[in-house]
């Protein structure tokens, strides 16, 4: 019985290391600053939309 416990306890403290280890392994610095996220923004709009514009479907006013 105790080795099961030992064993549970290993798995749980692998699945907590995988689940820091992904949280914090990101960026050395954090997120983007804000001015890097609008020329990236930026950057994306001047490529063009990637897929078409729906066509309007609402019925004609008047």
């Amino acid at each position: 019985m105790t080795l099961l416990l030992l064993e549970a306890l290993a798995a749980l403290l692998i699945l907590l290391f995988i689940v820091w280890w992904t949280m914090f392994s990101g960026r050395r610095k954090g997120e983007l600053p804000a001015e890097a996220e609008r020329e990236k923004e930026q950057m994306q709009q001047q490529a063009g939309p990637a897929e078409p514009p729906a066509p309007d479907t609402s019925p004609p006013k008047g």
